[in-house]
């Protein structure tokens, strides 16, 4: 299981659209998340939780099927998310997709986006699938693909974002920093099938709604 050129999926808690899971890849399911796996009908490596939001008979099916069930408190110093995700790093893990949900609570959605751009995943090519948006979290430079008319939003997390440079969107950006609580980055268009966004010091969140403009 400890492949570093492997995907590593995270599936964590709540409702969301059918997604494809990349063939062969490690999945791993944040508590409730396992199931949504079990309904996506993914085969669960490991289930990381406390399983306060899982259902038992989830929980003894996974275990029954050879998933391995790693157990933490209730009371603990992290979400089962953040738990999920330092699995998959122990396992070597260097390409992580999380699957998540847009609905439930705001403060939930908030702490997924801002764990994505963690310190602790700088050397992980983390991208998310958040309800139908795509979120890729850019350290140094990303190419991103998407059809031609949809929408890019760079957002900067955990501070400014500088030497932001693009290429293949419509509002091109050329060496500019950008401010945390600043618009400058929201609703840019692809006019190519790929876009290379670059930045030199800090962390952005690349988001693609799947909208066009």
């Amino acid at each position: 299981m400890q492949n570093g050129s492997q995907q590593f999926v995270v599936v964590a808690a709540g409702d969301g659209p059918h997604v494809d899971v990349p063939a062969g890849a490690v999945v791993i399911a944040a508590d409730g998340g396992l199931e949504r796996a079990q309904a996506l009908g993914l085969e669960v490596a490991v289930a990381v939780g406390d399983f306060d939001s899982a259902g038992s008979q989830a929980v003894l099916a996974a275990e029954r099927g050879g998933t391995r069930i790693v157990r933490h408190p209730t009371a603990k110093d992290a979400t089962d998310l953040e738990l999920a995700l330092d699995e998959a790093v122990s396992l070597g893990a260097k390409r992580i997709l999380v699957v998540a949900s847009d609905g439930g609570r705001l403060d939930h959605l908030l702490g997924v986006l801002l764990l994505l751009g963690a310190d602790g995943y700088r050397e992980i090519e983390v991208d998310a699938l958040v309800g139908h948006a795509v979120v890729s979290v850019v350290r140094g430079s990303r190419v991103l693909k998407a059809t031609p008319g949809e929408i890019l939003t760079l957002l900067p997390l955990h501070g400014a974002s500088s030497g932001v440079t693009t290429s293949g969107l419509e509002y091109p950006l050329d060496n500019e920093t950008l401010e945390p609580g600043s618009t400058r980055g929201v609703s840019n268009v692809f006019i190519a099938a790929e876009a290379t966004v670059t930045v030199e010091r800090g962390v952005l969140m690349a988001i693609r709604t799947g909208g066009v403009a």
